[in-house]
């Protein structure tokens, strides 16, 4: 007969968690490898793009900066390169890093001793997944190791016919000691119940010698009792009477354990009423705590992520730091406001013309004032994407005030860069103090439901605020880019609303 190795289950276990250990060191030694040669790798292609660019950069040619970057992002490790100037304004963004992850390389461009511009160069991160495959015989090779040294132990740890015959020799002497402690028992008993057979006999001889004594006594003492006759009936009378009394004096018992059930009853009775009163005065207490937690649950439903909506409301606020716009006069800020309510509308309208928007529709006219503005979308039906609708256009006017304020500054003029915000209307006040409060300038924030969120996670991506203090910036999220067909789809319609604003213009 054949033995399999002793614990050859709990080795096998030991030898799974050994490989895994040693796969593991092996993706990050080579995770850690790979970094750095990206990133000597990343900080040469930086050097050489502000060797190239740095004419252009000082001029401000986006073109040129395009064409420059567009050679380095057909790199397989670039992912985006990101050029500003010297007010770190964005010129060119090349690539699509807000949808993967990267490490980002940035350096200053110089001229001499004046900073002309800045270059960020995002690397892509390698995946695990990715390093696994590039190790495959490595790891081939250690799964097979393993699996042969388990095999190894499950043939050599088998016990040997030396061993398997020591074995049986040391169960047999267990045994026979065991037989022996069972025998010396047995013995044991048979003496004790040998001596108490002897006691036995012992103890009914005496008692038949006893009964023999007593019955000669009895018989002696007849005689003597039949010439006690009167003395006999008064110990007869006297224990009848004795008897008389003991009877009353067990009524009298009886009566007083009655008497002490009586009043522990009526003790319990008593506590019972207590505790039926306490219980009926806690009751108001009871209904008003239960009141009063429906009031709390209600007020939550308001913040749940699986409420119910079918309008959003899209708020731009002004990215006014130095209440600029108050002090301004109003024969100036007047015209701003009417441009910014006129670009506002165009974009609505312009916006609302896609098919990926069908069924949504304009609630308010919106103006803009010193507060900025509002735009109140609704969905004609369940189709209808009204939370897409508010994203789109929210990044819409951001993409069209950008270009209106770059053009304002640079003509001297007055102008003020925006933030928007996009919520359900439920929440709207919510928004506006979430815009005031943490909205940094040309910022999106989004505050929706899960089925709002769930309407825009195809198009958009969004990040979480980091360390939120309220329930509200715990559920807001910033908007953090989108792929390429809703970029190129609001590009289009940007260029449609100047288009339609420099046909105004000439005709007026």
């Amino acid at each position: 007969m054949t033995y399999l190795a002793p614990r050859q289950g709990l080795f096998a276990i030991i030898l799974l968690v050994s490989f895994c250990l040693q796969t593991l060191l092996l993706v990050i030694s080579t995770d850690q490898q790979l970094s750095k040669s990206r990133a000597l790798k990343g900080e040469q292609m930086v050097a050489q793009l502000i060797d190239e660019a740095r004419l252009s950069l000082e001029n401000k040619d986006r073109v040129s900066l395009s064409v420059i970057a567009n050679r380095y992002t057909s790199e397989q490790d670039v992912t985006r390169i990101l050029i500003k100037d010297n007010n770190d304004d964005i010129l060119v963004p090349v690539g699509n890093a807000p949808m993967q992850q990267g490490d980002t390389i940035r350096q200053i461009a110089t001229k001499g001793d004046a900073v002309i511009g800045s270059v960020a160069l995002t690397l892509k991160d390698i995946s695990k997944g990715e390093i696994i495959a590039m190790q495959w015989p490595f790891v081939i090779g250690m799964l097979l190791l393993h699996l042969l040294l388990w095999l190894i132990y499950g043939y050599l740890a088998r016990p040997t016919k030396e061993q398997i015959n020591a074995i049986s020799r040391d169960i047999s002497e267990l045994h026979r000691e065991q037989f022996r402690q069972l025998d010396q028992r047995g013995s044991e008993r048979d003496y004790d119940r040998s001596s108490y057979e002897d006691d036995r006999r012992a103890a009914d001889v005496e008692v038949t010698q006893s009964t023999v004594d007593n019955t000669t006594t009895a018989d002696a003492s007849a005689a003597v009792r039949t010439l006690n006759i009167h003395g006999a009936v008064n110990n007869y009378i006297r224990g009848q009477q004795g008897a008389t009394s003991a009877d009353a004096d067990t009524r009298t018992d009886t009566e007083h354990d009655s008497d002490i059930s009586a009043g522990i009853k009526d003790d319990v009775d008593a506590t019972s009423k207590a505790e039926s009163a306490h219980h009926t005065e806690n009751k108001p207490s009871e209904t008003s705590h239960n009141q009063s937690i429906g009031k709390a649950d209600h007020g939550s439903a308001r913040l749940s992520a699986t409420r119910t909506f079918d309008s959003v409301r899209v708020q731009i606020v002004f990215h006014d730091e130095f209440n600029m716009l108050e002090r301004l006069a109003p024969s100036q800020r007047l015209p701003y406001l009417a441009l910014c309510t006129q670009l506002l509308n165009q974009a609505t309208t312009e916006l609302l013309k896609q098919p990926l928007l069908l069924g949504v529709s304009v609630i308010n006219e919106p103006s803009f004032d010193d507060k900025g503005a509002s735009v109140l979308l609704k969905a004609d039906n369940s189709h209808a994407k009204v939370a897409l609708a508010g994203v789109m256009l929210g990044k819409l006017y951001l993409m069209l005030n950008k270009i209106i304020h770059d053009k304002h500054i640079e003509l001297s003029r007055f102008a003020l860069p925006a933030k928007a915000g996009v919520s359900d209307d439920a929440q709207s006040e919510a928004m506006m103090h979430l815009l005031h409060g943490i909205g940094k300038k040309e910022q999106m924030l989004i505050l929706l439901p899960n089925a709002g969120l769930k309407q825009i996670s195809h198009h958009v991506q969004v990040q979480s605020i980091m360390r939120p203090t309220t329930v509200y910036e715990r559920e807001c999220a910033i908007f953090d880019g989108g792929n390429d067909a809703m970029i190129q789809r609001l590009a289009d319609v940007r260029n449609a609303v100047l288009m339609v604003d420099n046909q105004e213009a000439s005709y007026s």
